[in-house]
């Protein structure tokens, strides 16, 4: 495989992610903030760092999300799952430094 085809492939799989995360919370109404980050277009390991910092602004907002049951490895784990216009308010209050974090906060907070 060339270096070419690698680049495609990537970029493919990168679209389909975020593809599907967007339908998830257009078909479900509500997601995890880590399905909101890589929704607006954030890869996995940086929507997981965004979900973190986003985690804290709905705690000092007050916002609870729905609370879900999940299975982690062998036990089972409550998530907290936020409509777009809790995500929204979050962003709202989120202050990140890196330009792709902010381009990233600034869909977030469109998406409501």
């Amino acid at each position: 495989m060339n270096a070419r085809t690698r680049t495609a492939r990537a970029t493919i799989k990168a679209r389909a992610t975020q593809a599907r995360a967007a339908a998830r919370i257009q078909r479900r109404g509500t997601a995890s903030l880590t399905t909101h980050a890589i929704a607006a277009g954030l890869t996995p390991a940086e929507a997981r760092t965004v979900a973190s910092s986003l985690r804290r602004n709905t705690a000092k907002l007050g916002l609870t999300g729905t609370a879900h049951r999940v299975h982690a490895g062998r036990r089972m784990r409550t998530t907290h799952r936020f409509t777009p216009a809790q995500v929204a308010l979050a962003a709202a209050a989120y202050r990140p430094r890196k330009p792709e974090f902010k381009a990233a906060s600034a869909r977030l907070a469109l998406a409501a």
